[in-house]
């Protein structure tokens, strides 16, 4: 038994130290792209625009808004139901494999498909939670089927983050919440899931290793947890990966001593690999929250961000191009093939997230 754990070991350094020259340098590059998911103006796509040519060099997936940032007054990517459907059935015609097609469509707060627009308007995690199952499942049924009918296979959402704070402003105050009990959030997150799941659209678990208990708001700054973080917001994780229910992952932008003396959990091995992967038992997909959110972009550069969060176990880099200067394909993609030249970043790292990406995509 010893000898043949041996072999094994020996093999997988092997392996290890001789993927590089197992593929050529095109290769590793669109590896790479398949991990980004980027976020991009325009409401159709042709040729001659840069997001045509991120997804056939290999881009993984991109991210719908409904406004433009910089002027609310502006469309960024959607108008109405037809045009969101020509749009997504367009990127998806210029991938080579099955792009996903991203939203933050939670209800309430955060929805990019809105009322006006044709869509479906859905409460808040809050509200859904004191009307009951039924309603929750009716509600849920309705959102997925608006997702399902335009294209869309992959939506950042539900929050699973617990009620713990009162007056945390950015999960909390704003009804994104499912309540205070691990329980109450593991029973309408699970209906959000499956109802998702019926329509074939991917769904994520946020914000890991919890967002519910936080003063700050990580889109515009450092977020300091350590004093109020509790064990028990692992609880709804716990549930979803014991039960082999959840599809991805998405970190959280806060830090906690008690976790992590030196890194945020985007860029936490102790908390993507140690905690998560290796006590939880999680081995699915690990997205980012947008690395463009201040409690990151204000604290670490583009190759830093890149580095310490593919080390630390995350799969797939979110640049939403929302709240600064955008971010190219090319420049993710340059920094990160440097640094595995340089053996700052494993390249059995890569080819470990697109084995798992590929994985998801079978799903839908």
């Amino acid at each position: 038994m010893i000898k043949r754990f041996l072999i094994l070991a020996i093999l997988f350094v092997s392996n290890s130290l001789f993927a590089d020259e197992n593929y050529s340098k095109a290769q590793i590059e669109k590896m790479i792209a398949k991990m980004v998911i980027l976020g991009f103006n325009g409401t159709s796509v042709d040729k001659n625009d840069e997001i045509y040519k991120n997804i056939q060099s290999g881009l993984g997936g991109v991210i719908l808004f409904d406004k433009d940032p910089n002027d609310k007054t502006k469309i960024k990517n959607i108008k109405d139901k037809n045009q969101l459907k020509n749009l997504n059935t367009q990127l998806q015609a210029i991938s080579n494999q099955k792009l996903l097609i991203s939203i933050d469509q939670e209800g309430g707060v955060v929805q990019r498909l809105k009322k006006d627009s044709g869509f479906v308007d859905t409460l808040s995690a809050k509200d859904i939670a004191t009307n009951g199952e039924d309603f929750a499942k009716q509600s849920y049924k309705a959102l997925a089927k608006d997702l399902k009918d335009v294209g869309i296979n992959l939506d950042f959402a539900p929050v699973v983050d617990l009620a713990i704070n009162k007056n945390n402003k950015v999960i909390v105050t704003r009804g994104r919440s499912f309540g205070e009990s691990s329980s109450e959030v593991i029973k309408y997150s699970s209906i959000f899931v499956d109802e998702l799941r019926k329509q074939n659209v991917i769904s994520v678990l946020k914000h890991f290793p919890g967002h519910g208990s936080s003063l700050a708001d990580s889109h515009l700054g450092f977020v300091d947890i350590t004093k109020t973080w509790n064990q028990k917001e692992l609880e709804p994780y716990k549930y979803f990966i014991k039960n082999n229910d959840v599809d991805m992952i998405m970190t959280a932008h806060v830090f906690n001593e008690n976790l992590d003396k030196n890194y945020p959990a985007t860029l936490s091995y102790n908390i993507n690999t140690k905690l998560l992967r290796e006590e939880l038992g999680y081995k699915g997909v690990l997205v980012t929250d947008d690395l463009q959110m201040s409690a990151i972009s204000k604290h670490y550069d583009l190759k830093q961000t890149l580095t310490l969060a593919i080390n630390s176990g995350v799969n797939m880099l979110l640049f939403a191009n929302q709240l600064a200067k955008p971010v190219t394909l090319k420049e993710i993609v340059d920094t990160v093939y440097l640094q595995i030249q340089n053996k700052q970043i494993s390249l059995q790292k890569i080819i470990d997230s697109n084995n798992k990406i590929d994985k998801l995509l079978n799903n839908i």
